[in-house]
């Protein structure tokens, strides 16, 4: 979902230089990251969390477009972020807006690719000019490295909800160790977001 072997060997070391360029710089970083080359300069008023794709975790669905719909508002760089209660509501009333999601994620799943017709018409659905894809990738308790771990990964993707081309996408996870009691994982979420976000556009200028 995250990386698809379609692309040239040339455009594949490019996007290999951009992600490295992003772990190097800053502080931490994630652990994998792309940008589009509109980036620096996408700057949306609204902004919607697509229902995680299946997986899985589907348990783990609900908490995660809530903390990450928390982390948007939170960090303040786009004016309106529409609740996943909202977002469910408008997938439940419109059998159109429905069909359009389900044709998004089988087209991602396909060719790694965001399909721009369907992507236009979510955009158009939910009223805002960029969505949050996103895929969970682990949402357990492990042993790691002779530790208990409690592990939550995500790899997200903005769309640009106006064309329906992929602006940004990135994939990371966080871990905390315990010994008894047992971390609650929608924390960790909660923390993994904040950290991503950070670093998705638009970013707070400096």
């Amino acid at each position: 979902w995250y990386t698809r072997p379609m692309l040239s060997r040339s455009s594949v070391h490019i996007a290999s230089l951009i992600a490295l360029v992003a772990l190097l710089g800053g502080c931490g970083g994630l652990q994998e990251v792309w940008e589009g080359p509109g980036a620096k300069v996408f700057r949306p008023q609204t902004i919607a969390v697509l229902p995680p794709m299946a997986s899985q975790y589907d348990s783990a669905r609900e908490d995660i477009q809530e903390v990450l719909a928390i982390a948007l508002n939170r960090q303040g760089n786009i004016e309106r972020v529409v609740s996943p209660e909202n977002v469910t509501d408008i997938f439940q009333a419109s059998k159109e807006a429905f069909d359009s999601l389900v044709f998004y994620f089988s087209r991602l799943e396909m060719t790694g690719q965001s399909d721009k017709d369907s992507a236009i018409k979510l955009g158009k659905a939910l009223s805002v000019d960029s969505f949050l894809g996103v895929r969970v990738n682990s949402w357990e308790y492990v042993r790691k490295e002779g530790d208990n771990v409690g592990r939550v990964g995500l790899s997200l993707r903005l769309i640009d909800a106006t064309t329906g081309t992929t602006v940004w996408k990135a994939r990371h996870e966080r871990s905390n160790s315990y010994m008894f009691i047992k971390p609650s994982l929608k924390e960790i979420a909660k923390e993994l977001a904040d950290e991503m976000i950070k670093y998705m556009p638009p970013q707070t200028k400096r």
